[in-house]
């Protein structure tokens, strides 16, 4: 035989027989998983099973209250809604009356004014227009009887000619 070919064999026998250590080693590694898989399964039985168990007798234990507390608060919103309804309604009606109000309260309000308008400009013509009229004739025949008494003491002289003549000169 060829030396070449007995390494070859040589080496293909030492790689099956490294092989065969291999999947030994790994049945024992997949079956200490499989032994740890298996004691998991057994604790966790154990342990989620009775509370899997308490889960479901208070979801059932729960499951009326749940209902009641469900019609409940159906029944509670539904009169909640109704009593909405009824403030909006209220409201509204209480919006609209005070705008009608609003609206009486402001066309008496002008026709007040209207009315005190016409009063001024019927007291300006009546009474201040002849007041002020008499005004302007006591004041005219004020100066008149000023002017004349200021006459009659001077001798007779307006007042004004005095200082015309003393500039004059």
């Amino acid at each position: 035989m060829d030396p070449v070919l007995r390494i070859f064999i040589y080496v293909a026998a030492a790689a099956i027989v490294l092989q065969v250590f291999v999947l030994l080693a790994l049945a024992l590694a997949v079956r200490k998983a499989g032994e740890r898989v298996s004691s998991l399964a057994d604790e966790v039985e154990n342990r989620v099973l009775p509370i899997l168990e308490t889960a479901e007798k208070v979801l059932a234990d729960s499951r009326g209250k749940l209902e009641t507390i469900t019609g409940n608060l159906v029944s509670v919103t539904t009169a909640l809604k109704n009593q909405v309804e009824r403030l909006d309604l209220t409201v509204s009606d209480m919006v609209d009356r005070t705008r009608l109000q609003v609206i009486r309260a402001d066309e008496i309000v002008s026709r007040a004014l209207d009315r005190v308008e016409e009063t001024s400009e019927l007291v300006q013509h009546t009474v201040v227009s002849p007041v002020r009229q008499l005004s302007g004739i006591i004041q005219g025949l004020s100066v008149g009887i000023g002017t004349f008494i200021a006459r009659n003491r001077r001798g007779g002289r307006p007042v004004g000619v005095n200082q015309d003549e003393e500039l004059f000169i």
